[in-house]
């Protein structure tokens, strides 16, 4: 028996292809887990038709930060990028927050956590594009300290490890 296409509602190929690229967009996107030094967005366009592109790319801290504690100057933070896209891709801004603090073994009893480090200019302007490859382009900005509260024991952040994420846009 013939099928006529218009009683079966078929979907023309272009819109098969269109779904297909979305979802499989929708499960590499899905499937990547964002670390702390890895960033994904979607830069959707314009064109009537066309699914958002997801873009991978990888934010890598290069600064080498040394000891914060109390009385110790804010650190810059500063790196460069992974990007295996097969071509440039265009940062406006990163943001930086603090994904997690990590005590150090035998650290003093007590708590460290987040409030006990400070970032300050958590929006960084990049506003390049950031060429194929590794450790290509260049970002600097942001810092971190440590926030000092008088007549708290802090010393069970003595040796802490503060683990950063960022974002880009």
């Amino acid at each position: 028996m013939a099928v006529n296409r218009a009683e079966t509602g078929s979907v023309s190929s272009l819109a098969k292809t269109i779904c297909r690229a979305a979802l499989f967009i929708g499960l590499l996107v899905a499937s990547s887990h964002v670390d702390v030094a890895a960033a994904y967005w979607q830069s959707g366009g314009t064109s009537a038709g066309a699914a958002p592109v997801a873009h991978r790319l990888t934010v890598n801290q290069t600064a080498d930060l040394g000891p914060l504690g109390p009385g110790a100057p804010a650190q810059t933070l500063s790196g460069t990028f992974d990007n295996r896209n097969g071509r440039s891709v265009h940062v406006s801004t990163m943001r930086v927050s603090i994904a997690k603090v990590v005590k150090a073994r035998g650290a003093a009893a007590g708590s460290c956590d987040a409030s006990d480090f400070t970032l300050t200019q958590r929006t960084i302007a990049v506003g390049a594009d950031v060429p194929e490859g590794r450790g290509t382009g260049s970002w600097s900005g942001g810092r971190v300290a440590f926030n000092n509260k008088p007549g708290i024991d802090q010393n069970a952040c003595q040796g802490a490890t503060v683990k950063l994420r960022y974002t880009t846009a």
